[in-house]
């Protein structure tokens, strides 16, 4: 278990993707209307987690919703995806966006959206605390969320001195981020306050599940965990795609150019 400094503006930096696979990047955003409109995406997915404000989502599939605090966006861009994402109103949107891969064989699968709206994660409760699973096999429950990938997604919430161990798979790559409050991680006890971000590595070919023990030094202590397995393949990060090659990144803004991401997100 690892907490490697992280670059001041990212959770995740991109250039350090082979650190973090199967993820590339996250980006903690505040934006307003207009900040993000209608854009493309290929070949990776998306985890869109809103911490405060009110966020739009438009896509040019015809999906339209408004998502606040403590929902999630999941997006397959797959193929080729088209969308806008706008604070609503005079709100500020604040979002933590994750970058997630997508293996070369799915690279060009369906575009997908699927909203998941906190009341609708299962909650597991403990002493001083509750976990709320939205992606996942966690803690007895299984999350809403239906990646192409699959991943872990879990929210927990602990009061001042709770404690709690989650079983997460083995073999996968994983990493928290203190949303509030202040806390100790692992056997080292490992300490991270609000903003904090801590990676940990596992084996990639351990079997069954790995322990990870949390305990709350302050009340009202929030923090994401999310997980999944590597995916072991080079990648291109260039702009809204991410691809395997940069022919194919040349490809994917010619098929923008072209018109075969389909019409604007109106």
């Amino acid at each position: 278990m690892g907490f490697p400094a992280i670059q001041k503006g990212w959770v995740l930096p991109p250039e350090r993707w082979k650190e973090f696979d199967p993820f590339i990047l996250m980006a903690e955003d505040w934006f307003k209307k207009g900040t993000f409109p209608d854009h493309p995406h290929r070949g990776f997915q998306t985890v869109t987690y809103v911490i405060d404000g009110r966020l739009e989502h438009i896509d040019n599939g015809g999906g339209r919703d408004i998502l606040e605090p403590g929902d999630v966006q999941y997006m397959n861009a797959g193929w080729a995806a088209r969308h806008a994402e706008d604070g609503v109103e005079n709100d500020i949107a604040h979002t933590l966006q994750l970058w997630l891969n997508l293996p070369k064989e799915q690279k060009k699968s369906e575009t997908i959206y699927q909203n998941v709206y906190g009341e609708e994660a299962p909650v597991v409760s403990f002493r001083g605390g509750s976990v709320k699973v939205f992606s996942g096999s966690l803690a007895g429950v299984q999350g809403p969320l239906d990646s192409i990938v699959p991943i872990t997604l879990s929210e927990w919430t602990m009061a001042e001195d709770a404690e709690y161990t989650l079983n997460i798979p083995g073999n996968h790559q994983a990493f928290l981020y203190v949303l509030a409050g202040d806390i100790e991680v692992g056997e080292n006890k490992a300490g991270l306050k609000k903003h904090g971000v801590g990676t940990l590595t596992f084996n990639e070919d351990e079997e069954g599940e790995s322990e990870l023990k949390i305990k709350a030094n302050q009340r009202r202590s929030k923090v994401l965990v999310y997980s999944g397995a590597p995916i072991r393949e080079d990648i291109v990060p260039h702009g809204p795609f991410v691809m395997n090659t940069m022919e194919e990144i040349k490809e994917a803004y010619a098929d923008f150019r072209k018109g075969k991401f389909g019409p604007p997100a109106v």
